[in-house]
């Protein structure tokens, strides 16, 4: 199960699409604004800039919890509340730069979202 966490649910949701800058919208509201995303198949998270609500932080969210998009109104919807996502790991962006700790943080990571990421799948 913990390949589902790194893909989106619908391949066609990022596929020639842009999402930096679109917000991400959590159960209990907005958690912040999409810094990075990548597009690698089997690799896909997202990096949420959560602004002043978790003072500064961002977030790496797998793409597995993201449960909808509107490229209209320029948002990511996902399968967690904002606790949720509060409590998540922080990013700590020189971890996901060397592939001898990349590897733990994208275990680290699943082990987190995982069970979000099973919510309501096929």
């Amino acid at each position: 199960m913990g390949h589902t966490v790194w893909s989106y649910r619908d391949s066609t949701w990022s596929e020639d699409r842009d999402l930096v800058g679109y917000d991400v919208e959590a159960e209990g509201g907005t958690i912040g604004k999409i810094d990075e995303a990548t597009g690698e198949a089997s690799s896909q998270w997202l990096v949420v800039d959560t602004g002043f609500w978790i003072f500064g932080k961002k977030r790496v969210i797998p793409a597995g919890v993201v449960v909808g998009m509107d490229h209209d109104a320029r948002t990511v919807i996902v399968s967690m509340s904002k606790d949720r996502v509060k409590a998540a790991p922080d990013n700590d962006e020189s971890e996901w730069v060397h592939e001898d700790t990349k590897a733990a943080q994208r275990a680290r990571h699943a082990d987190y979202y995982t069970p979000f990421a099973a919510q309501d799948r096929d």
